[in-house]
């Protein structure tokens, strides 16, 4: 039991009188008397709270939480008293989630069941708990509160946002893809396997026209083609340190992660095989999947990949994945490229490319650019100056090398990476270079 606001106050006005009666030795029955009244009505107050019957209270968290979008948490509080009940309640969220509707204060009505809707804000991937929902419940005149916690520890899951994913698959079902900025190329025929015969329209080559079944059926015939299926697109992942670097207030790796979701998402839908090989301090591994079940695996898969603070070993990484994967395959190595990767990044990749098409996607810091944009007006801003001019200039020559080797490179910033990459892989598509 904890006194309030209220009756710290009620005592101070208790001491105004002691003050008179110090004075005055005639207003000290009357001090006492005041003091005793209201020591009454306090213990009363008291005895009839603990006298109240406690509430029943239940949380339903929503199925799934999406990093970084709020998802709606439900509180139903069961009052089963014949008299009102004020109150005030904290949801028992985790570190560093946002919930602006918390604390919640009102007034539950008797023998009615009151739900409370908040939204919950989770800026960290994996598995989080909500722990028990604390309530503070008020006595009938508000001299006291007794606070009491109710429920148990919730487990939920956290996944990346792949609302572009989402978003993507409703433009795709509208064959409305250029919103988004992924753009659809014209399909080179190397690219592509045959699919079916259709009649010939307005506009196909003369290529594509099947001679024999024109004769046959003495009206032009087409063939229809597809893309190339049931091809491997495998993302290696980096775990390391350098992927902490923040960028919109997330987590480079996060940002990764969206990109790695839209890019699998687009090579489900034209048939391909998606596996995933983390490095950097973790070790796992998704063999390839394919088919309509194969997102909420990958979804299941990288929910909960965390960055660590080990070194990024690029030789070791390729080592392991030339074992787990040998048939040929798009191999998508995303990270944030140094300076100082040349000596061990170049000869890994040349073993990797030996086997399988290398692709190195690297994100660039936006904090990089933006220190390169911002006025010079001091000799610490002149030497951040020539301090992000080296280290992209030394990003420039390892790419520029790679490219040298035939290694296809992609360098985005944040905000741009996951349709760079898909535009990417759809131009790898379109070249049938896999």
């Amino acid at each position: 039991m904890i006194p309030t606001r209220r009756l710290l106050l009620l005592s101070l006005c208790w001491m105004f009188p002691a003050v008179a009666a110090a004075i005055w030795p005639l207003w000290t029955p009357v001090w006492k008397g005041l003091g005793l009244l209201a020591a009454a009505i306090a213990l009363c107050d008291m005895f009839v709270l603990c006298l109240r019957k406690p509430l029943r209270i239940r949380r339903v968290l929503p199925g799934r939480f999406a990093l970084g979008e709020p998802g709606e948490v439900m509180l139903a509080l069961s009052h089963s008293g014949k008299s009102k009940a004020s109150i005030e309640l904290f949801d028992g969220i985790p570190e560093r989630a946002v919930a602006e509707s918390m604390p919640w204060s009102g007034t539950l009505p008797p023998l009615r069941e009151t739900k409370v809707f908040h939204p919950v804000k989770l800026m960290e991937r994996g598995e989080v708990i909500f722990s028990p929902v604390r309530v503070r419940r008020f006595s009938p005149l508000g001299l006291w509160a007794r606070q009491t916690c109710h429920g148990g520890a919730e487990k939920t899951k956290v996944y990346p946002n792949y609302e572009p994913v989402v978003r993507f698959a409703l433009l795709a079902m509208q064959h409305r893809d250029n919103p988004l900025g992924i753009i659809r190329r014209p399909r080179p025929g190397t690219s592509r396997d045959f699919h079916q015969l259709r009649d010939y329209r307005d506009g196909d080559p003369f290529s594509q026209i099947d001679w024999k079944a024109t004769s046959r059926r003495q009206m032009p015939i087409s063939r229809d083609y597809q893309e190339q299926r049931d091809q491997s697109v495998v993302f290696l992942l980096d775990t390391g340190r350098r992927m902490r670097a923040m960028d919109d207030g997330l987590p480079q790796f996060d940002h990764v992660l969206n990109a790695v979701l839209l890019v699998a998402h687009v090579a489900l839908r034209q048939g391909d095989q998606v596996a995933v090989k983390s490095f950097g301090g973790s070790d796992r591994w998704l063999p390839p999947l394919k088919g309509s079940h194969a997102m909420p695996v990958l979804l299941n898969h990288l929910y909960d990949y965390q960055t660590t603070a080990a070194p990024s070993d690029f030789t070791e990484a390729v080592e392991k994945l030339m074992t787990l994967q040998r048939r040929r395959a798009l191999v998508i190595l995303l990270t944030n490229l140094r300076g100082e990767d040349g000596g061990e990044l170049l000869p890994a990749l040349r073993v990797l490319q030996s086997r399988h098409l290398v692709l190195l996607a690297s994100m660039r810091e936006e904090i990089v650019r933006d220190a390169m944009q911002k006025p010079i007006d001091s000799f610490n801003s002149a030497l951040r100056h020539l301090a992000a001019g080296r280290y992209l200039l030394e990003r420039r020559e390892i790419l520029a090398r790679l490219d040298t080797l035939g290694i296809l490179t992609l360098d985005s910033t944040a905000e741009s990476f996951p349709v760079s990459l898909a535009n990417r892989y759809t131009d790898i598509k379109a070249a049938g270079r896999i």
